[in-house]
Formats: C-alpha cells, structure tokens, sequence
C-alpha cells in the first residue's frame, strides 16, 4: 500500500457518513487536488482528539510558553463543511500515532492500516510493501481545529443513557445498570 503523506495539508478533518447508530467515521486529508480518505472507529475519532489536546497542553507546559499553541481552536480554522466528496476508502485504520516534532513545532499524526504485520510507527522508511499509511503534519493551530471538531462530531451521536453512558437507541435499550430490565412504564 501507499503512504499517503500531508505536510500541511490544506484540509484535515475527521467526519462521518450517515445516522446517528450507523455512522461511518473517517479521517480525511486533502491537498492540491489529491484526497485520502481512510475509516476508523469512533472511539478511535475520540481517542486522537483527546491525545492531541493532551499532547499540545503537555507541549505548552514542558516548554514554558516558548512555543506558540493556542488554548482553543482558533475561530478562523473552525470547520464545519462536510467531507469531500466523492468519498473513496483507501483503507481501514488499525493502529494510530501521534507525535511532537520539535524541529518544526509540528503534531505528526500517523494512521496505518489494519495489518498482520504492522510498521514501526512514525518510521523514517515504510516499505512500499507493507500497510498503508496516512502521515499529516499539522500547525498547533491546526491540530486545536481538528480535535474541537472531533471531539463535537462524536458528541453528535446518539444521546448517553443517563444510568451507565451507553448510547440510547430510538427505543430506548437493555441498561447494564438496570441487570437488563426496563423500567415499567404505567398505562394512563
């Protein structure tokens, strides 16, 4: 497989195909007319949002200031535009990657494919060979923009049962909290 590499890419968005219960997520980046789309897991989706604040805010601390990353996602990166389409999978996500380039004063993102035989992440050579690979170099700035807009796009899914957090359905659903009884509902 390819590695499909953005440094920058002019768009790097997570988004999602379809309804709340039945979404599809994808990480996708664009650039000069080239377009990867590649699908993950939602708790992936939420996972690197949350690793990404965590590393800028870790980033901030051990260097007192010196290097410039906003708090929050800057008003001019918000967006809310849907994927490009057409939407073509060029593979599902097996393993992520998130690093600090220092030299750059860059988060690296790494998505690599489902593999038997994974590549060491964030490697200097990947073999043409082995999984693909999706590898984006984003600003601070950037990274604030991607994770706010991550972080809102899984909190757009079904709504939490207020006993254990697991999604409700439209009708309602077998609450662990509840050892798999619904509350009896009385006939008016």
């Amino acid at each position: 497989m390819p590695v499909f590499y953005y440094d920058p890419p002019d768009r790097f968005v997570a988004g999602s195909v379809g309804q709340p219960g039945d979404r599809t997520f994808y990480l996708q980046a664009i650039s000069t007319g080239r377009v990867t789309s590649v699908v993950l897991e939602k708790f992936q989706v939420s996972l690197l949002a949350e690793r990404i604040d965590e590393l800028l805010d870790e980033v901030l601390r051990r260097t007192g200031g010196d290097v410039t990353i906003p708090a929050a996602a800057p008003a001019a990166l918000k967006d809310d535009e849907p994927l490009d389409l057409p939407l073509t999978e060029d593979f599902r996500v097996g393993a992520i990657a998130l690093a600090w380039d220092s030299e750059g004063d860059r988060v690296v993102i790494e998505a690599q494919e489902e593999s038997e035989e994974p590549v060491e992440p964030l490697a200097d050579d990947v073999p043409v060979d082995g999984p693909g690979v999706l590898r984006v170099r984003i600003s601070p700035a950037a990274a604030r923009a991607f994770a706010e807009r991550a972080l809102s796009l899984v909190a757009a899914g079904r709504p939490p049962c207020p006993l254990c957090g697991l999604p409700l359905d439209a009708g309602g659903h077998i609450c662990p909290r509840q050892n798999g009884h619904r509350a009896a509902v009385a006939d008016e």
